[in-house]
């Protein structure tokens, strides 16, 4: 476990999506005032998640041995398994002052500085995308102030997944990782780092 800046970093490794998302649920309901922030770094094994409002229409096309998990966080479909950068962001908004959509704006800016210039958001679509193709998804709760639930960027993984879902609910999105980019390292350096960015930027908000 590091410390970054007031702000718990937990590196969780691999870890079951079912028991994350409880103890996320957990935590969030039985943090106080002066509980610190924590920002959780993980893989999943192979999962697809849907957003609150999610649309079933867009989940898997056919008959599929990964698990579907119903969610209360924002957004639509997504996919996680290994190989991807997962950060959950267990972040008391209220306390720091931080509106959600600017809770958003400092997820997507700290992708950006991650990943460069060729990085970009695109409207009415959260997540960080480049050249049209989307690299990291985004979706939070916030729940009495209180955040959870986060980011997943791609890093070196099977992208094969995501072509029996319309990711994020847009049919046709195409999806690309890191390695693809030309970014060399992998999902442990470039997550701490994220990490890092992060909640460099939270403590300055």
């Amino acid at each position: 476990m590091l410390v970054a800046e007031k702000i718990l970093v937990r590196q969780l490794g691999t870890a079951e999506y079912q028991p994350t998302l409880e103890a996320m649920r957990e935590f969030t309901a039985r943090r106080g005032a002066d509980t610190p922030d924590e920002l959780w770094l993980l893989e999943h094994p192979p999962v697809y998640t849907l957003g609150l409002a999610a649309d079933a229409a867009h989940g898997p096309k056919s008959a599929s041995a990964i698990p579907v998990v119903q969610v209360e966080r924002g957004g639509e479909i997504t996919y996680h398994g290994p190989g991807q950068v997962v950060l959950y962001t267990l972040v008391d908004l209220a306390r720091r002052g931080i509106k959600v959509k600017q809770f958003v704006a400092l997820l997507e800016d700290s992708l950006i500085e991650l990943l460069g210039s060729r990085a970009q958001r695109k409207p009415g679509a959260p997540g960080i995308y480049v050249a049209g193709a989307k690299v990291a998804a985004l979706g939070i709760r916030v729940t009495r102030g209180c955040a959870y639930h986060g980011l997943a960027l791609n890093v070196d993984m099977d992208l094969a997944p995501f072509a029996a879902i319309d990711p994020c609910g847009y049919p046709g999105l195409q999806v690309t990782q890191t390695r693809d980019l030309g970014i060399a390292e992998g999902r442990e350096i470039l997550g701490a780092r994220l990490a890092g960015i992060l909640a460099r930027r939270l403590e300055g908000a």
